[in-house]
């Protein structure tokens, strides 16, 4: 199969020198560079986690919140019902 790629003109200027200096043609330099690419094997990629899942809570808030000072109350409204009100 034919394929037209663009190979920037120090690259292309580099491999050519590589194959005149092995004895390959550039097509010969080519295929055997795609076929080492493509035998190794992808490096393992760290799961992503977001940033949320990274953040840490400062000490203030996380004593704070450890001794209860961000729980509802008992006689708190439900924060849904306010958004309905508020779409009304």
């Amino acid at each position: 199969m034919k394929v037209t790629i663009e190979i920037p003109e120090d690259l292309y200027k580099k491999t050519k020198i590589r194959a005149i200096e092995c004895g390959l043609t550039l097509k010969q330099i080519v295929l055997n560079s795609l076929e080492r690419e493509l035998q190794v094997s992808p490096l393992p990629q760290e799961p992503v986690t977001s940033y949320w899942a990274n953040r840490k809570l400062l000490p203030e808030f996380a004593a704070a919140q450890k001794a209860g000072a961000y729980r509802p109350k008992p006689d708190d409204r439900d924060i849904t019902d306010m958004i309905s009100e508020d779409r009304m």
